[in-house]
């Protein structure tokens, strides 16, 4: 598929959609809209499967009634950007979004291993934007969880900012009482054949 992006400048939400219903963006295209561009989204390695599976075992069951959980599904964050993070937790009830994706989350998270350069430098700064309360960017490569909390919308950052690796534990701001290790969310390393 060709990037309209490329030929008639920034797209919006509108034209993105328009594009979708009119089949130029397919349901097996694998795309979301970033700050007016349509971005390919990388494939799914195992390691990519395993921690979106190993995160959305526990959200599932951390969230409880207030909230709900999507996984790869579209969040509707500003007039140029739809993205697909691979997991959201949303305030409400899921009835909310039958009509419209939701705008905002209590939650984002993306895992990363080849795209850790485009979350970290379009993705973060789009989510404070967007004015989401937390940031989780699974980063595969060097095995952490990079947490940002406290978005400064005008600046497009977030005022907080920590890496947790290995044993250290991380909870959501949002769900109280809710904990994970980072090794419980990364997939096993294997081990070295003896020698």
């Amino acid at each position: 598929m060709a990037s309209p992006s490329l030929a008639e400048g920034r797209v919006t939400r509108e034209r993105y959609w328009q594009l979708v219903e009119d089949g130029v963006i397919g349901p097996d295209d694998r795309v979301e809209l970033l700050d007016g561009v349509i971005v390919a989204m990388s494939p799914q390695n195992p390691s990519h499967a395993f921690a979106t599976a190993a995160l959305t075992r526990w959200l599932g069951a951390a969230v409880g009634s207030h909230a709900y959980l999507r996984v790869q599904l579209p969040l509707d964050v500003s007039t140029a950007s739809i993205p697909e993070p691979d997991l959201a937790v949303i305030a409400g009830r899921i009835e909310d979004a039958a009509a419209a994706h939701p705008t905002t989350a209590l939650l984002v998270v993306e895992v990363a291993e080849s795209s850790v350069a485009q979350d970290r430098l379009t993705k973060g700064p789009m989510y404070a934007a967007a004015g989401i309360q937390e940031y989780w960017l699974v980063n595969l490569r060097e095995r952490c969880v990079e947490v940002h909390r406290r978005p400064v919308r005008a600046d497009r950052r977030y005022a907080e900012t920590r890496v947790a690796h290995a044993e250290e534990v991380l909870d959501v701001a949002a769900l109280p009482g809710s904990s994970i290790r980072v090794n419980d969310i990364l997939p096993p390393q294997p081990i070295p054949a003896a020698r």
